[in-house]
């Protein structure tokens, strides 16, 4: 054994181990629910493609409500239900899903557009149906860009009244950021503005190209790295930092806790620069998420029209709860089973962080149609054979 393979294990099995003592072979932590694509925004990397007006063969009020009772039957611990869209609060039935999901015990999370519909009776009912987190997305640190994504003029003013609105209730808050060649530079901003408003997560979405994100210019892998080293360094200031489609920032996460170098790039020396002078040097220990979730391995994605996929941004489509349960189709699908054995081909299968990261199912997925291909975006050379 090399000495490179002897030093990564240990961090490995430190990655791989934080998952709480969920088995996700049974149950996913996450279960998201595309409750309409209705929404009022046309954003630039929309995932959805969400239009104005509620789909034909949207999930009816009585079948969603018999959806949330099949989350139920995962059993304890529950997965969290987020509510999501397009726009949830576009959904005339929302909150009595909630109360539905709620009375079962199920932790309940929605994730609403910033529109008029976002109002303090909608966030006061949030407090009252006992919604346990709400995520708010926040692209841009200036107008400018913010409102370039959003495709909303005066949409970042009132992103920022609506996260301290929020805040100000008493809710916990997550701001989601899509990472992409327009924001990429404002990002050490839009971490101060997080810290600054009370916001407890920071969820990073690394784009993947489906819907309108085809559209949107992503990263190169060794910009991908250095975000990712950047977002470890931005966990030491009082929030939680997550990433969505960048499981590699587990990897970061380990190396660095072990000690392991910052790189010396640019992009990095920018931002951890930039951030240090907004918020002062790194203390304490980072609150980086790391369980070793990926798509299909603790989560799971029900369209709007009852569909299930492995994740959002992963269109393989796996049956349908109109038809089966959900609960089944998570634990049987011979393609989720795969992923969850991280039975992967290319880098992803030699790595030793194999079942830790794994890559991104959805971006290899759409880069070369097999979702146990490698992940494009990581720059990282495995050292020898997956350690599994």
């Amino acid at each position: 054994m090399d000495i490179a393979r002897a030093s990564a294990e240990p961090i490995t099995d430190a990655v791989r181990h934080r998952s709480g003592g969920v088995d996700f072979a049974r149950r996913p932590m996450l279960v998201f629910w595309e409750t309409t694509r209705s929404c009022q925004l046309a954003c630039r990397h929309c995932r959805a493609s969400a239009t104005p007006h509620a789909l034909p063969g949207e999930l009816t009020r009585a079948e969603g409500l018999a959806l949330i009772d099949q989350v139920a039957r995962f059993g304890r611990p529950y997965p969290i239900l987020v509510l999501t869209g397009g726009d949830c609060l576009l959904r005339p039935d929302i909150f009595d899903l909630v109360d539905r999901a709620v009375s079962l015990g199920i932790p309940t999370c929605l994730s609403p557009s910033v529109t008029p519909a976002l109002t303090d009776a909608a966030i006061q009912r949030m407090v009252s149906a006992g919604v346990k987190a709400v995520s708010i997305s926040l692209d841009g640190a200036t107008p400018a860009t913010h409102e370039g994504v959003r495709g909303i003029a005066g949409h970042f003013p009132a992103t920022v009244t609506a996260i301290r609105d929020l805040v100000r209730a008493g809710l916990t808050v997550q701001v989601n950021t899509t990472v992409m060649r327009a924001n990429v530079e404002e990002l050490p901003e839009i971490a101060a503005l997080v810290a600054e408003t009370g916001v407890q997560m920071w969820e990073v979405f690394f784009l993947v190209h489906v819907g309108r994100g085809v559209a949107t210019g992503s990263l190169t892998p060794g910009e991908h790295e250095e975000v990712c080293h950047f977002l470890y360094d931005a966990a030491h200031h009082g929030f939680i930092v997550r990433t969505v489609e960048a499981p590699f920032f587990r990897r970061v996460v380990a190396e660095r806790r072990a000690g392991g170098p910052a790189p010396g790039g640019w992009l990095y020396r920018e931002l951890t620069g930039r951030l240090s002078a907004l918020l002062g040097p790194p203390s304490g220990r980072p609150s980086a998420h790391t369980a070793a979730t990926r798509d299909g391995k603790g989560i799971v994605f029900v369209a709007h029209d009852g569909e299930v996929y492995p994740a959002g941004f992963l269109p393989l489509g796996l049956g349908n709860v109109r038809d089966r349960g959900l609960a089944d189709i998570y634990r049987t699908d011979r393609r989720l089973v795969d992923i969850r054995a991280a039975s992967f081909t290319g880098r992803c299968g030699r790595c030793e962080f194999a079942d830790a990261c794994g890559g991104s199912r959805a971006r290899a997925y759409a880069t070369s149609g097999d979702p146990l291909g490698e992940d494009p975006a990581c720059a990282y050379q495995p050292v020898g054979a997956a350690a599994r």
